[in-house]
Order: structure tokens, then C-alpha cells, then sequence
């Protein structure tokens, strides 16, 4: 991989991505990737912001989001930001399909795998929008 790949964890789930990130670590995956993970506020993003604020500082900032289920049903939704402004070069956003799973390590281990292969081959991934995992 030639790139730095940078995940920014959705606030609601800086403690699942931690325990990620530690597995990510345990695995040997940051040995061999350049991943970085990073969390809102060591970037000052408000907990507050729309979804479309986050969806949109991620894209600005090379970022590929993480999070849970994101509302689905507002004018700033990140569904609705998807599709208003994906484009065929912007990241896609890696959805947890159930969280409530990731306390459950072989469900950890997929969606890091996933991971991983999203980022293996990410420029096959851009525009795609939204990827559920594992």
C-alpha cells in the first residue's frame, strides 16, 4: 500500500474502535499497514456535528469513516449526504452492520479483516458510498 490509510472513528463508537484498534495491534496488522486510527477529539471535530459535517471533514481530510448506523431520514443524514454528494473518487464510509457483536471477538476479526481488504484495495472502493461490514 502506498498510502497512509486514516480511519476516523464515528464519536458513538471510540470505545468499539479501541477495541479494534488494539486487535488491529495484537494481529500485527499495524506492523505491516500504515493505518492510523483517530478519534474526534483529538482532531476537535464537536461530538455535536451533522452527519453531513463529519461526512464531509473526513472526505476533506483523506479520512475513511467508521461508524454504527447513522440516522437514515434527515436532510443531513449521512445517507442522505451519500447521496448528494459522493462522487467517484470520495471514500466510502465502512459501516458496522451490528455493534452490538463487537464485544464477541470472531465478529471482531471479520470486520477487521474487511477492513483491512477495503484498505488493501481502496482505490477499487472509491465512490462507492457505503460499505456494511463484515
Amino acid at each position: 500500500m502506498s498510502r497512509l490509510a486514516t480511519i476516523l472513528a464515528d464519536h458513538n463508537i471510540e470505545g468499539h474502535a479501541m477495541l479494534f484498534w488494539g486487535l488491529l495491534q495484537a494481529e500485527g496488522w499495524t506492523d505491516l499497514l500504515e493505518i492510523k486510527l483517530t478519534l474526534f477529539e483529538s482532531l476537535g471535530i464537536p461530538h455535536d456535528s451533522t452527519d453531513r459535517d463529519v461526512w464531509q471533514f473526513a472526505q476533506n481530510n483523506n479520512m475513511i469513516l467508521l461508524t454504527a448506523n447513522r440516522k437514515m431520514n434527515e436532510k443531513d443524514s449521512l445517507e442522505e449526504t451519500i447521496r448528494e454528494e459522493n462522487t467517484p473518487s470520495s471514500l466510502p464510509v465502512i459501516t458496522i452492520s451490528t455493534i452490538e457483536k463487537l464485544h464477541q471477538k470472531p465478529y471482531r476479526l471479520k470486520c477487521i479483516y474487511r477492513i483491512i481488504e477495503i484498505i488493501l484495495d481502496l482505490d477499487n472502493y472509491l465512490g462507492t458510498g457505503r460499505i456494511f461490514i463484515p
